[in-house]
């Protein structure tokens, strides 16, 4: 099992593993590469034309297979932050109060199953009596799914598993974290901004690690005109669990109160349409 305060797994030890699918591989069994390298290589040999449409079919293969697992979820927040965040430091602290908070406010939690940030996350739902899910990814040095985990899904290739991300949550809390914490975070920013996905909290916790890139946002890209301030407003940075929480309870009521009032009035538009229907003279 590696060590969930190392910095790196080291391959040259039996605690490397690599798993592909179900398979898992140690030490020279370890392959070089991984599915969404060879699938984006377009400088490699012209017969990986020819096995393009099973990947294809091995992409389907992911999607069913996470759809299937998370379809009756039920409520959950997907929460990002570092794998290298160290058990003794405050993040880590943080992260056990969020998984707690969300738990027992009735969410799922979803993370990315590794260590650090995400293992507190799993950590504090579980010990609270929540649902805890890992959603782990193939990686050329992985760490293992975290002890906590209730519900694991092992993706070979980042999109499908991001769309399980955002599918299956109502909202993200973001924890400090590095490059693959931001990719998250911006790929939920993107899709909400753009109205892919609707009434849809983002939510960062640590104003003091999240503000010079919120400060970059607003300095640059708002000061060009490249995004607005509205744009700005769909990410939330708060300084404690408490208070991400609440937003996330907060936007979960008014969604809920919003799709009530708007099926109510796709019922009434119906009835009065087929109302109108009967009583129209017939066309002659």
């Amino acid at each position: 099992m590696t060590s969930y305060d190392d910095e790196s797994a080291n391959p040259s030890t039996p605690a490397a593993s690599h798993r592909t699918g179900a398979v898992v591989r140690r030490r020279e069994r370890m392959p070089s590469s991984t599915a969404d390298a060879r699938l984006l290589d377009e400088k490699g040999n012209g017969d990986w034309i020819h096995t393009d449409p099973w990947r294809v079919l091995r992409i389907q293969a992911e999607f069913v297979e996470g759809f299937g697992a998370l379809a009756e979820l039920g409520p959950a927040i997907s929460v990002f932050g570092s794998a290298r965040t160290r058990r003794a430091s405050g993040d880590y602290s943080i992260g056990l109060e969020v998984g707690r908070l969300l738990a027992e406010a009735g969410y799922a939690v979803i993370t990315g199953g590794g260590p650090g940030a995400m293992e507190a996350v799993n950590a504090g739902a579980c010990r609270a009596g929540g649902v805890s899910v890992g959603l782990g990814i193939e990686l050329p040095f992985e760490q293992e799914m975290n002890e906590w985990v209730d519900i694991s899904i092992h993706f070979r290739y980042f999109f499908a598993r991001k769309t399980c991300f955002v599918k299956y949550a109502q909202g993200f809390v973001i924890l400090p974290g590095g490059v693959g914490t931001l990719d998250e975070l911006f790929e939920a920013f993107c899709l909400v901004q753009t109205h892919k996905i609707t009434a849809f909290p983002i939510v960062l916790i640590g104003k003091l690690y999240w503000q010079g890139l919120l400060d970059w946002l607003r300095e640059r890209m708002v000061a060009d005109g490249m995004a607005t301030e509205e744009d700005l407003a769909l990410l939330q940075v708060v300084d404690t669990p408490e208070e991400a929480v609440q937003i996330i309870v907060d936007a979960t009521a008014d969604n809920t109160r919003l799709l009530a009032r708007e099926r109510a009035a796709l019922i009434e538009r119906i009835k009065a349409e087929s109302a109108a229907a009967e009583i129209a003279p017939p066309q002659l």
